[in-house]
C-alpha cells in the first residue's frame, strides 16, 4: 500500500492520482476519516492505561473502605480500557481496509485517462507489405496447424477452451524462447531462479494480485493456496520481512515459470489461437532497489525487453499506459507491442512497471536508511523478457513465407539446433 504518511501531508495528490486511474478518490477521505479516529482512540486507550496502572498502585496502598472504592472505580476504568483498544483495532482495520482500496500513486508525466489512452514513445520496424509479395498472410493458428506446432481442438478437449497443446516445432519454439529470454538476462547480471507456482495468500495479496484483480487468479481452496499468474509473485515475496543491503546497487533476478491467469472479464476477447490463454510460460525479470535508483531500473528493464523484441526482427513500439490501465500496484508502465498481421495492429509481447515502495511496504522488504536511522521501504520494479504463445503469435505471422513455412530469426536458431526454417508437415504424427 502507499506510505500512510506521505497520505496525511499531501491527500490532494492520492486523490488527483485516484481519478487519473478512474477510481473513486472518495477513499481518501475515509482512509483520513479512520485514520483520525484511530489515533483519537489510541491515545485515548493510552491515557487510560496510564491511569490504571496509577490505580494500580493506590489500590495496593489502600485499606477497608478505600480500597473496596478504588476496586470498583478500577473495575470501570478496565472495561473503558477494553472498550477504547476495541475501537482502536476497529478503526486501524478501517483504515487499512480503505488503504487497499487505492492504487500506488502514478507518476508524473503518466497519461490519464482509460485502455485507449496511452502515449506511443517509439515505433521500430516496418511491418511487411504482404500485398506487395504476391500472398495473404495467414493467422498464427493456421500456420501453427499446417506445421504441426500448435492443436486447440485436443487442448479443449483435455482441459477446456483457452488451452492448447504444442507440438513438435512449437514446443520447441517455446524453449527455444525461454532459453534465449533466460541468455539475455544473465548477460545482463540477473541472478536466475526456480520460484514456486503456488503462493500463500499473504504473498498474492503483498504483492498487489488480490484487490481489484482477484477474480484474475486461481485459488486451491482446499491447501488455500494461489497459483501465480506471474514469478512475479514469488519474486516479490523473496525477500518479504527482510532487511536488504542494498549498498552494492540493486538486486536483480530472473525466473522463468509456468502462469496461470483465469482471464475473467475476457469473454469474447481473442478466443481464437494462443494469444489469450489460462496457461503459458513467463521469462520474468524482478528488481530491489533504492527508491531514487528506480526509474533508472524502470528504463534498463526497458532496455532489456526492447534486446528481445530486436532479437526476434519483429516490427514494435513502445507505449506509456494510461493511469487507467495501470495494476494496483504500478506507478508507471511500460509496453512493447509487436504488429500482428492478420489483425493490422500492435498487441502487447512484453510490458514493465515500476512500483515504487507500493509491495514492498506491504511485505516488510526494507533497507536501512541511507540518509538516517532507521529502515525503509525498498522500490521494486518487475519486467517480462518474454512470454511463449504471443511472442510464437507475433513470429508465426510476421516470419512466414508463401510455402506455409516461416524464417526463424539468427537469435534463435542455436536453441534450435540450427534450424533456419519451420516446414508444414503432412498431418500430426498423433492423428495418424
Amino acid at each position: 500500500m502507499i506510505d500512510l504518511r506521505d497520505l496525511r501531508s499531501d491527500p490532494d495528490r492520492v486523490r488527483t492520482s485516484q481519478q487519473a486511474r478512474g477510481e473513486d478518490p472518495s477513499v481518501v477521505d475515509q482512509v483520513l476519516s479512520a485514520d483520525e479516529a484511530h489515533r483519537s482512540a489510541l491515545a485515548q486507550f493510552e491515557a487510560a492505561r496510564a491511569e490504571q496502572k496509577a490505580f494500580g498502585k493506590k489500590v495496593a496502598q489502600a485499606r477497608g473502605e478505600e480500597k473496596q472504592a478504588l476496586l470498583a472505580e478500577v473495575k470501570d476504568l478496565a472495561a473503558r480500557v477494553k472498550a477504547l483498544d476495541a475501537e482502536a483495532g476497529e478503526a486501524a482495520t478501517a483504515r487499512d481496509e480503505a488503504m487497499r482500496r487505492i492504487g500506488n500513486v502514478v507518476m508524473d508525466g503518466v497519461p490519464v485517462g482509460g485502455e485507449d489512452d496511452f502515449v506511443t514513445l517509439e515505433e521500430v520496424g516496418t511491418p511487411r507489405d504482404f500485398a506487395a509479395e504476391g500472398f495473404e498472410p495467414r493467422d498464427h493458428l493456421a500456420i501453427g496447424e499446417g506445421l504441426g506446432a500448435i492443436d486447440m481442438a485436443r487442448g479443449a478437449k483435455v482441459a477446456g477452451a483457452r488451452f492448447y497443446y504444442l507440438l513438435g516445432d512449437g514446443a520447441r519454439l517455446e524453449q527455444a524462447l525461454m532459453g534465449l529470454a533466460q541468455q539475455i538476462a544473465q548477460e545482463e547480471g540477473f541472478v536466475p531462479a526456480i520460484v514456486p507456482n503456488l503462493v500463500r495468500p499473504e504473498t498474492m495479496a503483498g504483492a498487489g494480485f488480490l484487490d481489484a484483480h482477484a477474480d484474475e487468479v486461481y485459488r486451491l481452496e482446499a491447501d488455500d493456496l494461489y497459483l501465480t499468474g506471474t514469478s512475479e509473485v514469488a519474486l516479490a515475496g523473496l525477500h518479504a520481512d527482510e532487511i536488504l543491503d542494498l549498498g552494492e546497487g540493486p538486486l536483480r533476478y530472473v525466473a522463468t515459470s509456468t502462469c496461470y491467469r483465469r482471464e475473467a472479464g475476457s469473454y469474447g476477447k481473442d478466443t481464437k489461437g494462443i494469444f489469450r490463454v489460462h496457461q503459458f510460460t513467463k521469462t520474468e525479470m524482478f528488481v530491489y532497489c533504492r527508491v531514487e535508483d528506480a526509474e533508472a531500473e524502470h528504463q534498463n528493464l526497458l532496455r532489456i525487453e526492447r534486446r528481445l523484441l530486436d532479437a526476434l526482427e519483429l516490427p514494435y513500439r513502445i507505449i506509456d499506459v494510461a493511469a487507467g490501465d495501470l495494476g494496483g500496484p504500478a506507478a508507471r508502465k511500460f509496453d512493447c507491442e509487436a504488429w500482428v498481421p492478420t489483425q493490422e495492429r500492435y498487441r502487447e509481447l512484453t510490458s514493465t512497471s515500476n512500483c515504487t515502495t507500493f509491495q514492498a511496504r506491504r511485505l516488510g522488504t526494507r533497507e536501512r536508511d541511507p540518509h538516517g536511522s532507521g529502515t525503509r521501504a525498498v522500490a521494486t520494479l518487475n519486467g517480462t523478457v518474454a512470454t511463449s504463445t504471443r511472442p510464437i503469435v507475433a513470429l508465426l505471422e510476421n516470419h512466414q513465407q508463401a510455402d506455409g513455412s516461416v524464417l526463424v530469426p539468427e537469435a534463435l536458431r542455436p536453441f534450435l539446433g540450427g534450424t533456419a526454417s519451420l516446414t508444414p508437415r503432412a498431418a500430426n504424427p498423433a492423428s495418424r
